[in-house]
Parts: structure tokens; sequence; C-alpha cells
């Protein structure tokens, strides 16, 4: 059996309805949110018919599909679909079979590539895949990826990307932290994860800003809004090009910033550079001098005190008062 893309959105979205024990959901409920999910992605889809989520559901429950404990019970309203087992979840369960052979499949396409220039993220690819998923034999596993399974935000990934992709306008709930809960109509352009966090940028219709940043770990609630789209001309490859994480205040221009790195740091920050215009200069001493062409924000700041007394800031003046302040602030706590 080949699953397909639509597929993987119904099996996904009757998953979240069997572990939704605050709704009974009939197979018209099931039907109705299958196909609200099938919409979202594809806007051009007639969607799938009853005698199609049946299937769907009989896959799910059966061993070549995710051995789900679908039950079937009778409520006030008639007849409705339930995880047996309100913890269970396909996305917890491993591969089946079909899934982790076309996963096999996939590899062995990519891994056709390795070699070429353009895809050398390939060699990475295939290993991290196969050690994931189980797909070859080990003991134990032998790969590991910094992430953070507790990030709130990943359940919008999908969402805004599909809103990018089909040019839709949404309403957004938005709690920053520290002010009060506000809603924006916002038109996603372009999603960018840093230090382990989400962030989508777009168009904010009340204050007219055209590249409006949101972290997704601080969205409440995301809804369709019948507006029409304002079309992005921005270059977001090269909208970050001048900053260290997300942070570009409209109108700053990038600053020259000098930095003298001593000789234990310096190898480490010549072998993973601070950013892409990065300049390094070995002094007598065994330091390293490094020069980089970036717009001042936090996420610089915060990066250059992660490297504590092992670096020193030589300009801009601006940068290294702020700086100065901070670490007198810091010495204050201890």
């Amino acid at each position: 059996m080949i699953t397909t893309k639509h597929q993987i959105i119904r099996y996904n979205k009757l998953d979240r309805c069997f572990q939704n024990y605050g709704k009974e959901y009939s197979i018209g409920d099931l039907l109705a949110a299958v196909n609200d999910a099938i919409l979202e992605y594809d806007p051009n889809s007639s969607g799938v018919e009853i005698r199609t989520l049946r299937k769907d559901i009989s896959f799910m429950r059966s061993e070549s599909g995710y051995n789900a404990p679908i039950e079937t019970y009778k409520g006030a309203n008639g007849f409705y679909y339930r995880y047996a087992d309100k913890n269970f979840s396909i996305n917890k369960s491993p591969l089946n079979d079909t899934e982790a052979e076309q996963l096999k499949n996939a590899i062995a396409i990519l891994q056709r590539f390795e070699g070429s220039p353009e895809f050398e993220w390939i060699n990475e690819l295939g290993p991290l895949l196969n050690d994931k998923f189980g797909l070859v034999n080990h003991e134990q596993k032998v790969i590991s990826l910094e992430t953070n399974i507790d990030y709130k935000g990943y359940e919008y990934i999908t969402p805004l990307f599909n809103a990018i992709v089909n040019k839709t306008v949404l309403k957004i709930t938005y709690a920053p932290f520290g002010k009060a809960e506000y809603k924006i109509y916002f038109h996603p352009y372009f999603l960018k994860q840093y230090n382990n966090r989400w962030f989508v940028f777009g168009y904010n219709e009340y204050n007219e800003v055209p590249q409006w940043n949101l972290a997704l770990d601080r969205i409440q609630y995301i809804e369709k809004a019948n507006h029409l789209y304002k079309k992005d001309e921005t270059d977001w490859f090269d909208f970050f090009d001048e900053i260290i994480g997300v942070s570009k205040e409209p109108g700053k221009e990038a600053e020259k910033v000098v930095l003298h790195f001593d000789k234990e740091q310096a190898p480490y920050v010549q072998t993973k550079p601070l950013h892409g215009s990065q300049k390094s200069k070995v002094l007598g001493d065994g330091s390293l001098e490094v020069t980089i062409e970036v717009i001042l924000n936090y996420e610089l700041e915060m990066r250059l005190l992660s490297f504590g007394e092992k670096v020193r800031i030589i300009s801009p003046e601006q940068l290294v008062t702020t700086i100065s302040n901070r670490i007198k602030k810091l010495n204050q706590l201890y």
C-alpha cells in the first residue's frame, strides 16, 4: 500500500479526533474534520467520501497500520469513535511495515546523490533516518540531534507552512512574555528556526509592518481570515544575511564588529564561525582577531556573553558599552 500525502493528513487528523475525550465524534463529524484538514493543505481538493474514511479507520486498526485501539461507543446522539487508551497516538508508535519500507526506498533514492556538492546534506540525513527509525539494526542508537521535545510551537508549523504556500491571511491570537494577549491579522511569509525555537515572519495588518516576527511557542490560536493576501517581495535569505538570530530593527545598518578571542577559544571560533561574514587573523600572542559585519541585536549580545571571559569586544563602542553594562548587572547578582 502506497501512503500518499493526503492519507498522512487524514491519519493525523483522525488521530487527534480519537484522542479528544472532550467531544464525541460520529462518522459524519470525522468526515467533516478530515475534509477540513485536507482543504487546509490543498484548497483545490474535493476531499474524500465516507467509504475512504472507513478504509482509513480499518487500516489504522490493522497490524499493517498502527494497531490503533479505535473503539465504537454508543452516546446520547448515536455512535461515536474514540481510542480506548486515551494516551495512544499514532505519532508515539514505531513505523509500521508500510512506512518503514517506503522510508527505506526514499533513503536509497536520496543516497544516489551522495558526492554531489549540492547534496552534501544527504550524507547526514541517510544515517540519521536509518538510526532514528530503526531501519538498520543497532544494539543502541548512535546519533543524537539537539532538540527540545517539550517545545509547544511545533503544532503550528504545518498550518503556517500551508498558509504561506496557499497565500492565506490568518487571524492569530498571540501572548508575548510579560504582556497582554492580543489578536492580529497576519500574512505569513517565512518560517525560521533559531536556537531550538521557531519563528514566523510576515505582514502585520494592524501596524503595517511587513517583516513582523512571531515566536511559534507564544501563539495561542490560529484561524483563517477572509482578507486579501498582501504579496511579499522580500528576499528572506538576504534578509537574514546581516544578522545573528531573528531580530532585525527596521532602518538599522550592519556594523563592523571586532572581537579578540583568547588562544584557547581561537580554534573553536575558526572552525565554527559566528557569522558568514567572519574574517580572522591570528595575533602575535596566539589570540584571534575576528571581524564580522552584522546588525547589532539581542541575539548577538547573548552569543558574545556565552563566551564569557574568553572574548573581548573591541568595537563598535555602542556594543562595548552594552556588554559592559550587562556584565556589571550580572556581577551584582553574585
